[in-house]
């Protein structure tokens, strides 16, 4: 929705989306602009009431009380305090509470007064405790405060009740507030009036429920109460942190028409167009604040900046920083941080370059994060970064050079250019003086000696292992610790990750003993890296030796490299020697899970061993492991690969005991192994048990039983089903269309067959040459030769005739010769042997019978 659609001459804005019809709005009550104007809230806490409200001699008292309890540690037993306690009201334990900076303190007078006799703590009492305990953000001690608020019975009017909830709306005790505003009307302690509601509305605001807001505004609008601009401030701020655009628009709208719209409300949704990428909008509102008199806060413009830099809209961006300088507001380094870091990354680099120099002026020195982001800008040419250093050089003044040769570093690696920053740290270490080109003269001045130190080093090798420049990074790395400075646990995990993952076991095992000679010790991380390669290897042996020391250490090995391993073993026919290394992990203590486990079982069925599978399957579950579907689908499909359908129905029934949902897949499973077992019945029987565990069949299901019905002699069940299968919203595919084509020519309804043939080709399904080979025989077994010859040249057309050697070629000959033997059709079939389109059957003698029909 555009801004000019709200905005009319840039001084009005018109009525958008409604939040509620009009004839049930729940703005549509309101009539005045403030129901209870600010100036006649009665302030709630003592402390800011307690010059007018207590006389000279309750002010001594509450003074005296809280001498006695900061002088020494509380005791409810102490005389001084007993002595004093005939003398306590409300108003005194209000005072003291609120003029104790501890609140533990605090707590144990409040405990300790509501347990003498006679004394009951009111709503004020009440509020000066809540109000300690938020701003110590003791959500546990306010959450029982609340509940006893309910439990006493305390009476209170709606302006006490409204801070109860806002002390608890402002630590995130929403849910507290929400049900201790609902307990107090239902007890009846408290009839609520605009200000409860609008402190709840602001507690639920912040918590972003909606629904909450919206049903308590509908409360309001039942019980008749007004709405002012503090009950639409939280709604149209829960509208605009949840991105609801239209209902925020709305909500605004009725703002601005009842006069209540001011920089506050304004705010909110200038920095919610800004949150929204409404860039534009954003700054349309901000010149119409400014033409109205309001100007946003402080804050304000620097979410509002970030957010435009988020956007890459240093344009906007700018030009608030522009409206920052004019106002007089601090420009801080952060700020200008923010700012150059968006011009850097939009290529803006004189106005970064601009903006630097404006914050020398303003005598803000800059940080290494804004030179880095300078450098890493300029670092593309060794011409522009000498102009650069030219200007930070000085800058630095007499903090150490190196940290500005790091932030070189850091820019260099950044841009991409690490063979630049790897010249530039040998020439530094003495090891290449021509290498750094212009960049060498500023850090090999004699003045001004660059001292390398470990984090010299580590930008420009996490940058060579990121460009995959192993060797290099591993020579400087050596350079390094030549050179006296101390490799990190980083450098070395870093290394031997990159090690692992090219699979150079020795020297990660070498540079994990020099970790260990430097003191260094592996973590989870560097261990299992090297289980990782040695998983990748398929190293049984070294995989389960690492495993016991890193037991030793405390050290999990990730379950990822242990079904990886099991994984490869397992492809490569070493299901037995996989199986063993599950047993070894089981041994040290580590588990694999199930997902491991699967992966053996299926191993161990590819090697055709099915029993061998079961057998593990059912240890597993002796062993309190419980399989999931995946592991079930394994042993469903083998069992009925291999005829044995009836147990892989009991595993079925056995995955459903344990509560686990069969998949589609597992009831396609059985399907198809009753279908080939040749009990039909049973499997239109499992088609029903998927349908009564609401499982949708796919299309594999019904291409299944169709292509079993038919194999069965039962064609129409067959076409029956198909329908089914387009009732329920199942599109069938090519290779389904295929199953029925087939199975109906098998049947010898060859014109059923040739009905949904061409349904396939009208959907764009392209035939292949099986399904022609199926037709023309089945047209053959039914002498309709005029439906053989139209397949035939509809098969040279599409370019599917087969071969003189394929294994259905003594078809298409059979065809040819009984099509050159019937009046009808010899000429045209002559003429396609003239063309060469088909080929000549008397020429292929030699090829006749060495392929049985496969139809």
């Amino acid at each position: 929705m555009a801004l000019s659609r709200i905005i009319k001459s840039n001084q009005t804005l018109v009525k958008s989306i409604k939040l509620i019809p009009p004839n049930s709005s729940l703005l549509h009550s309101c009539k005045s602009p403030l129901f209870f104007p600010s100036n006649q809230r009665r302030s709630i806490c003592a402390k800011h009431r307690n010059d007018n409200f207590l006389s000279s001699d309750q002010i001594n008292i509450s003074n005296a009380f809280i001498s006695i309890l900061i002088k020494q540690p509380f005791s409810p037993n102490n005389p001084e305090l007993n002595n004093l306690v005939p003398l306590l009201t409300h108003k005194i334990v209000e005072s003291v509470l609120n003029n104790l900076k501890n609140w533990r303190l605090a707590q144990q007078f409040f405990t300790w007064v509501s347990s003498l006799p006679g004394y009951k703590h009111n709503i004020y009492t009440y509020n000066a405790m809540a109000s300690i305990l938020s701003r110590a953000r003791q959500n546990a001690q306010l959450k029982a405060l609340a509940l006893d608020v309910v439990d006493s019975n305390c009476s209170m009017n709606p302006g006490a009740l409204g801070f109860f909830i806002r002390c608890l709306g402002s630590v995130g005790l929403v849910d507290e507030a929400n049900n201790l505003f609902d307990q107090v009307q239902r007890i009846g302690l408290c009839v609520p009036n605009s200000y409860s509601y609008n402190c709840l509305l602001e507690a639920l605001s912040k918590s972003n429920l909606i629904d909450l807001v919206e049903i308590r505004l509908k409360e309001m609008r039942n019980l008749g109460l007004e709405f002012d601009k503090y009950t639409l401030t939280p709604v149209l701020q829960v509208y605009c942190i949840a991105g609801q655009f239209d209902q925020a628009l709305s909500v605004f709208n009725e703002m601005l028409e009842r006069g209540w719209v001011d920089e506050h409300v304004l705010s909110i949704l200038v920095v919610a167009f800004s949150k929204w990428g409404e860039v534009d909008k954003a700054i349309e509102l901000i010149d119409l604040m400014e033409e109205r008199g309001m100007r946003l806060n402080e804050k304000t413009f620097y979410v509002l900046i970030h957010g435009f830099v988020r956007e890459s809209r240093m344009d906007k961006a700018l030009c608030l920083f522009d409206k920052i300088r004019k106002l007089g507001f601090c420009r801080s380094v952060s700020l200008f941080d923010v700012m150059i870091g968006g011009l850097c990354k939009n290529n803006e680099r004189e106005k970064a370059l601009s903006l630097y120099s404006e914050m020398k002026e303003l005598g803000i020195d800059p940080d290494f994060g804004i030179l880095t982001k300078l450098i890493y800008s300029f670092s593309e040419e060794e011409e522009e970064m000498d102009r650069l250093l030219q200007q930070c050089w000085e800058d630095v003044g007499s903090q150490p050079k190196n940290l500005l040769f790091n932030s070189v570093l850091e820019g260099l690696v950044r841009n991409g250019s690490i063979d630049t920053a790897c010249n530039l740290i040998q020439s530094v270490m003495g090891n290449n003086r021509n290498g750094g080109s212009v960049l060498v003269k500023y850090f090999l001045n004699e003045k001004e000696v660059v001292t390398l130190n470990t984090n010299s080093f580590t930008s420009v090798i996490n940058g060579l292992l990121g460009a995959g420049k192993v060797d290099m990074a591993l020579c400087l790395f050596r350079e390094m610790v030549q050179f006296g400075c101390n490799p990190t646990l980083s450098h070395c995990n870093n290394l031997i990750d990159a090690l692992c993952k090219l699979n150079r076991l020795e020297e990660s095992y070498e540079l994990l003993r020099q970790m260990k000679e430097m003191g260094l010790e592996p973590t989870h991380f560097t261990h299992n890296c090297i289980f990782g390669c040695l998983c990748r290897l398929e190293d049984v042996e070294g995989a389960v030796e690492l495993v016991r020391k890193m037991r030793f250490y405390g050290h999990e090995p990730w379950i990822k490299y242990s079904t990886l391993l099991v994984k490869n073993l397992c492809k490569h026919e070493k299901a037995v020697e996989a199986c063993k290394f599950l047993t070894d992990m089981a041994q040290e203590g580590f588990l694999p899970d199930i997902i491991t486990y699967s992966a053996a079982i299926n191993g161990l069925i590819k090697i055709k061993s099915v029993d061998k599978g079961l057998e593990l399957f059912q240890e597993i579950c002796a062993r309190g492991y419980c399989p999931d579907v995946i592991s079930y689908n394994i042993l469903i499909k083998a069992l009925c690969k291999a005829k044995r359908v009836a147990e892989a129905e009991g595993l079925l029934n056995d995955m459903m005991l344990k509560g686990l949902v069969p998949s589609e897949v597992t009831y396609n499973y059985l399907i198809d192994g009753w279908c080939k077992n040749g009990e039909i019945d049973r499997a239109m029987l499992c088609l029903s048990k998927m349908f009564g565990k609401e499982r949708e069949a796919n299309v594999i299901t019904y291409a299944t039983l169709v292509d079993g019905l038919c194999n069965f002699g039962r064609p129409d069940d067959a076409l029956k089903l198909w329908d089914e299968m387009g009732r329920k919203g199942c599109i069938p595919n090519r290779i389904a269309y295929h199953t029925l084509v087939n199975g109906l020519c098998k049947c010898g309804r060859s014109s059923a067959a040739l009905v949904h043939f061409n349904e396939m080709k009208e959907k764009e399904m392209r035939p292949d040459s099986y399904i022609y080979i199926a037709l023309i025989s089945a047209f053959l077994s039914d002498t309709n030769l005029p439906c053989v010859l139209d397949m035939l040249k509809e098969m040279v057309d599409v370019g599917n005739l087969p071969d003189p050697l394929d294994k259905n070629f003594p078809i298409i000959r059979g065809a040819i010769c009984k099509l050159l033997e019937d009046a009808r059709t010899s000429f045209s079939i002559k003429h396609l042997i003239a063309e060469g389109k088909i080929p000549d059957v008397s020429l292929l003698e030699g090829v006749e019978g060495r392929h049985e029909p496969s139809i």
